[in-house]
């Protein structure tokens, strides 16, 4: 319970950097594809807040399913039409959606509210959850390694260091996700 509630708190505190990068309107100059990024990621911190908390979420397990559906669809899309940066949001807002989707429901003993923190059974197809978790593992430790060398913030303009540390974070906290639910 203790490790739900920190991560819980960790989520939520990514939450802020997302905000504040949506907040400075610099877009004009950074373009659509980075601010639809910001909010991908607004996106799935407040899911992943919803999902570690061991209270669950104002929002049903139905509910995300559908926010999760459109997002994968989005940024799939997004990618097919070979814009950068797109498959890693399609990529997590699917894992996700697989999540919320697998979580088994029949004893309901959390209501219809998402929470896999009171989850006593594995997800379905957890070889799924296993092959999805070594993505996001490998994309966390290869961004981690970008933001120690200062590669990140090299590499583009304003936000890029917390962009980097949010894709890190929320990598390695889905990984954990997964093989805990899988295992």
């Amino acid at each position: 319970m203790v490790v739900d509630w920190a991560l819980t708190a960790v989520f939520a505190a990514l939450a802020l950097p997302c905000v504040l990068r949506l907040v400075r309107l610099d877009y004009g100059r950074l373009g659509h594809g980075v601010r639809h990024g910001d909010l991908a990621e607004l996106l799935l911190v407040v899911a992943m807040v919803a999902m570690f908390s061991p209270v669950g979420g104002p929002i049903p397990a139905a509910g995300w399913q559908a926010v999760l559906v459109l997002t994968a669809g989005w940024f799939a899309v997004a990618w097919w039409r070979g814009r950068s940066g797109c498959a890693h949001h399609a990529l997590s807002a699917a894992a996700m959606l697989y999540m919320v989707t697998a979580m088994p429901h029949g004893g309901m003993a959390h209501g219809p509210w998402l929470t896999m923190a009171t989850m006593d059974a594995r997800l379905a197809l957890p070889l799924v959850a296993v092959a999805a978790a070594g993505y996001f593992v490998l994309d966390a430790a290869r961004t981690g390694v970008l933001v120690v060398r200062g590669s990140a913030v090299a590499a583009g303009g304003p936000g890029q260091a917390s962009r980097a540390v949010c894709r890190a974070v929320m990598g390695a906290g889905m990984g954990y996700m997964l093989l805990a639910s899988a295992l």
